[in-house]
């Protein structure tokens, strides 16, 4: 159990709604190229506040960086998809290590979920304690800029999903290499933009914003959240 999922919810009760077309999305979109069962879903619906709050931060982003846009990696993800993408980022995780999941003993299997645990959210169907993203209130987010070729993804320093130090939204705080204070310059511009619509950013994920689900309400100190799970 994670300390935001303490968090008691009180429903608003607000429909999934799909991002706009004036939205970036990332395509083809990287889970549902792997497999991952979305069923009749998309991976590219939030709640209707969550839409109206990225749509303020895009508009925000324009008046600052103008040829900067938000891009969507991911939004709303039903929870066999969260179940899919752990198992898949521990056999990722256990294989970069040179191991094979069948053949690993407990505490083995302990410390890589334990690695793979600080980035992903467990994928409970406890309606007390549902995954950010299987609320629609979790967005997964980066920048693209428009280049003489069209729209190219920006270099963030890291790629969403990384299971390593560099996904800490700081990692290149202190850093004197040209490039790496670049992606720190892009990454705190990043949170600028979507807290400046009221999104949190998580503590682990440079790419990672919410409002309104139990994370949120974590770390803002609020009583309540007011998104739970949607099934």
């Amino acid at each position: 159990m994670k300390p935001y999922q303490s968090i008691a919810i009180a429903e608003c009760g607000e429909p999934l709604v799909a991002l706009t077309t004036n939205i970036i999305t990332i395509d083809p979109h990287p889970y549902m190229s792997l497999g991952a069962p979305y069923g009749d879903r998309s991976p590219f619906f939030v709640r209707q506040g969550i839409l109206e709050k990225l749509q303020k931060s895009q508009a925000y982003l324009q008046t600052i960086r103008p040829n900067y846009q938000i891009a969507i990696f991911d939004a709303y993800r039903p929870i066999p998809v969260q179940q899919f993408m752990v198992d898949y980022s521990f056999a990722q995780l256990a294989e970069s290590k040179g191991l094979e999941v069948n053949s690993l003993s407990e505490e083995q299997k302990n410390s890589l979920m334990g690695e793979v645990m600080k980035f992903w959210a467990i994928p409970s169907h406890d309606p007390t304690m549902p995954p950010p993203h299987s609320t629609g209130a979790a967005i997964d987010v980066t920048f693209y800029r428009n280049h003489a070729e069209g729209v190219i993804p920006v270099n963030m320093g890291s790629p969403i999903d990384e299971i390593s130090d560099r996904s800490l939204p700081n990692y290149f705080a202190n850093s004197v290499d040209s490039l790496e204070m670049e992606f720190h310059c892009d990454r705190q511009l990043l949170n600028e933009v979507m807290t400046h619509s009221g999104f949190l950013r998580h503590p682990n994920e440079w790419w990672h914003f919410s409002y309104g689900d139990q994370l949120w309400a974590w770390m803002s100190n609020a009583k309540l959240a007011i998104y739970g799970g949607v099934v």
